[in-house]
């Protein structure tokens, strides 16, 4: 039965890829960028293009709706027998600035196919990934003689995403009762590669903060003034020099306090990946690694939070000398968070830290960004089995490894609002260039995508009513 069922998905997948990709790239064409005020309008018709796109694949129920900034799209299909569980898909409309003189080989927002590839900003990130639901869940019907899902099946997708999702947690909070789910499917993140398939089980939380560094009214003469007061310039040098110690732990106090460390079972999941340091070092563009003792490569950016100086500046810069103590200096910061670790405390602790090492004469400003918490699925969650299990059929079987992403997203603020767990469904791969030039899908991984969640749908309730006995 699974394998008559799992050809059928295929077939109609099949049958209906050339339209769903004419789709897609349709959608592709509209310039979505939520970071460029200018591209409002696009944004907008990227939400009514989705909505209509939603109500003709047979959602039953398809609004957009309004926040403060960019519009999101809702939709819900609900399933024939009253106890299925409820599945959340989220995920985002909006894109990355995107021009040709950035390096694009071709139009960033004229879709192209080149060897199974297309090329397009946001055909990874995150239009492909979301679009390919709607592929899914048709070829679900059609292989099962169903006429609505097999879960009651809602979806989310913003438009602020690429702009920090400034009003997406207001929008979750005032729309909870309609977002309400025993899962929430997240498809805004990716696979290890296209050889080996992976469920992310998780990402990291973000807090960023500016901070600012007054001493003297004004830039002063270094010889006449230079040593007998304070230089701003010199304090933010110490500060930044302050956020490690000697192996690479991050030194504020309190800092890891609450921390999830990982387990023996999941730093052996991580080892079994085919990770090629070197590979991986040409894709970062650098030439050594270095980070926290005692934890791998992979850990450290998966599972272990970070302290990074993003920028650093103040006084003088152009060609030549200026000798002054210059009147201010600025600091960015950002700090990677993992499952256990508070956003609001650690705020406090930075700036609890940085009270202790601005010396008098000095004054100082910190203003934080709006943060991103972290988010973690447990390992034995039978949600999670039942994602990697459908996944394994997509890709013929092959053993599905488990991953993190050492990235943010809002996952978090669905599984605060609405208490349900969080899981990660994507397949895009590192290659496809996320906020880079030339951003691809690979179309056959696309295609799996889809394939995915056809099974999933059939694949939940049981996994879902199993938990709950």
């Amino acid at each position: 039965m699974s394998e008559t069922l799992d050809s059928a998905v295929r077939t109609y997948i099949e049958q209906h890829r050339a339209a769903f990709l004419d789709d897609l790239a349709e959608w592709l064409r509209i310039p979505s960028v939520s970071a460029q005020p200018d591209r409002a309008g696009d944004v907008r018709r990227s939400a009514d293009w989705l909505a209509a796109k939603l109500t003709e694949t047979g959602f039953t129920t398809v609004e957009v709706w309004e926040t403060d900034g960019a519009p999101a799209v809702f939709a819900e299909w609900p399933a024939e027998d009253p106890d299925a569980p409820t599945v959340l898909v989220y995920g985002h409309h909006d894109v990355q600035p995107a021009a040709r003189e950035d390096g694009w080989h071709t139009d960033p927002f004229e879709p192209t196919v080149v060897d199974g590839r297309m090329y397009a900003r946001g055909a990874a990130d995150d239009k492909g990934q979301v679009f390919f639901h709607t592929l899914g869940v048709r070829a679900h019907l059609a292989a099962t003689g169903r006429t609505a899902p097999a879960v009651n099946l809602k979806l989310i997708v913003e438009g602020e995403e690429e702009s920090g999702s400034p009003h997406f947690r207001t929008l979750v909070e005032a729309h909870a009762a309609r977002l309400a789910a025993d899962v929430v499917l997240v498809s805004d993140t990716g696979m290890w590669s296209e050889t080996t398939p992976t469920v992310c089980t998780g990402m990291r939380g973000v807090a960023d903060c500016e901070i600012e560094l007054y001493g003297p009214d004004q830039d002063i003469h270094s010889g006449s003034f230079g040593g007998a007061v304070p230089n701003p310039a010199t304090v933010a040098g110490r500060i930044v020099a302050a956020l490690h110690d000697e192996h690479e732990h991050v030194a504020i106090p309190g800092f890891y306090d609450g921390v999830t460390e990982l387990t023996d079972d999941e730093r052996a999941l991580v080892a079994e990946l085919p990770f090629d340091e070197a590979s991986w070092l040409r894709t970062a563009k650098s030439h050594g690694t270095l980070g926290e003792a005692g934890f791998s490569t992979l850990e450290r950016v998966w599972a272990r939070p970070t302290a990074e100086v993003n920028g650093i500046g103040g006084g003088y810069q152009g060609p030549g000398g200026k000798t002054i103590v210059p009147a201010s200096a600025r600091i960015k910061l950002s700090f990677r968070l993992v499952a256990g670790q508070d956003p609001d405390k650690i705020e406090l602790a930075v700036r609890h830290w940085l009270a202790a090492l601005v010396p008098a004469g000095i004054r100082h400003e910190v203003v934080f960004g709006a943060p991103t918490r972290p988010c973690l699925t447990p390992l034995d969650h039978p949600a999670l089995k039942a994602v990697a299990g459908a996944m394994s059929r997509a890709f013929d079987g092959a053993k599905v490894r488990y991953t993190r992403e050492g990235g943010s997203g809002p996952a978090a603020d669905l599984q605060d609002v609405l208490r349900a767990p969080v899981l990660f469904l994507g397949i895009s791969v590192p290659s496809d260039g996320w906020h880079a030039p030339n951003e691809k899908i690979e179309l056959d991984l696309l295609m799996k995508g889809v394939e995915t969640t056809a099974h999933l749908w059939g694949d939940l309730p049981a996994a879902l009513h199993t938990d709950a006995r």
